[in-house]
């Protein structure tokens, strides 16, 4: 998984960890609710969403930082557009609402 250097996978990885991120947040922060009393105060704490989504694009800095130290620079580049695509989302929801 880890050799592979594509533009393209990089871009899906990069789409992904912060997913996984968020999930990780989930186990971490919320274990006591469920995944919909999760989500649902989410979406009404604006300030909460773009501060847990910040911290599940650590995610992306870390498989950011194994690509680079691999010499796997496409698939590198491909997470760093995937990171900067959401942190202007990030940015919109803080902004917008």
């Amino acid at each position: 998984m880890f050799k592979k250097d594509n533009l393209i996978f990089g871009l899906i990885l990069g789409l992904l960890s912060p997913i996984l991120g968020w999930i990780a947040y989930y186990f971490i922060q919320f274990r006591l609710f469920s995944f919909q009393e999760y989500i649902d105060v989410m979406l009404r704490q604006k300030s909460l969403l773009t501060a847990m989504l910040s911290l599940a694009l650590l995610a992306n800095a870390l498989v950011f930082t194994l690509y680079t130290n691999s010499k796997k620079d496409k698939t590198a580049r491909g997470v760093f557009i995937s990171t900067c695509l959401y942190a202007i989302v990030v940015l919109l929801i803080k902004w917008l609402y």
